[in-house]
């Protein structure tokens, strides 16, 4: 097990902007008494680590062997590492990168443009309305498909059509997150980019990506490893081969889990 809670103390905390409990676009604005909705102020990846950094203040913590973090996580590890320099020993990145790859910015106007096509999105202000699950079902249908997500189900007679449980899980996560959240996290995602600010860096990385991964191609992190080296960073490249894309990380553990336990091991020793 790479992160033995018998061995580390392990801090996970929602982030800032989301719908799970830290303050995002649905919690309550103090002077209206109503959600903030489309009022929630714009946020960076540096504004969801600081506020991570003041968490961890607040419980007494002064430093980390290790933040890591995959996908969006992986994108906080890297803000990590150039905002606080030397608030940990190392860094774990996985199936992600150090800026947004895909210009982001400019999906923004179409994506509230599907979710305003939905009956109960009464211009955004739809709290009251039940939310907006069928265009965010929608949404998510299509982004698990670009995620490889059909490779990972299994397939026979006595299976669900590989349609119904993408179907289904789309609209489980549809009816507990908000739609506001992920335009705010998506603006985020576009303004996202420390590529320039490796000279900051200090922590070992540890970056893993994947052969089959789209939305993260293993393409980048040659081309990532040479800023490192120029930037004089101590990083370590692993790349996985496997059918499932962006969901090898979490999946299949096994492909990089014993990389990393030696990783955090020589971060502990030293």
């Amino acid at each position: 097990m790479v992160f033995d809670t018998s061995h580390y103390c392990i801090v996970s905390s929602n982030i800032l902007g989301s719908c799970y409990g830290t303050t995002g676009p649905a919690a309550v604005n103090p002077t209206t008494g109503n959600p903030y909705g489309a009022a929630f102020p714009a946020i960076t990846f540096e504004d969801i680590v600081r506020a991570q950094h003041l968490l961890l203040q607040s419980l007494g913590v002064r430093r980390l062997v290790a933040v890591a973090g995959n996908s969006i996580g992986g994108f906080q590890t890297f803000q990590w590492a150039v905002t606080f320099p030397d608030f940990m020993k190392g860094v774990i990145a996985m199936a992600t990168g150090p800026k947004d790859l895909f210009d982001t910015g400019a999906g923004i106007p179409d994506l509230i443009g599907t979710l305003s096509e939905d009956p109960n999105w009464n211009d955004g202000d739809y709290y009251a309305q039940g939310g907006v699950v069928d265009a965010l079902t929608a949404l998510r249908v299509n982004t698990l498909k670009s995620y490889g997500f059909e490779d990972k189900l299994e397939t026979g007679p006595d299976q669900p059509a590989p349609e119904f449980v993408i179907l289904e899980t789309a609209g489980d996560w549809a009816r507990e997150f908000d739609a506001h959240s992920l335009v705010s996290l998506m603006h985020a995602w576009a303004d996202f980019n420390v590529e320039d600010e490796f000279h900051k860096v200090r922590a070992k990385v540890f970056y893993v990506l994947c052969d089959t991964d789209e939305l993260f191609p293993a393409s980048v992190g040659q081309l990532v490893m040479s800023k490192f080296k120029s930037a004089g960073v101590d990083a370590t490249y692993l790349e996985v081969k496997s059918r499932l894309g962006h969901y090898a990380t979490t999946e299949e553990p096994e492909k990089w889990t014993r990389e990393v336990e030696e990783f955090l091991r020589n971060l502990t020793v030293h």
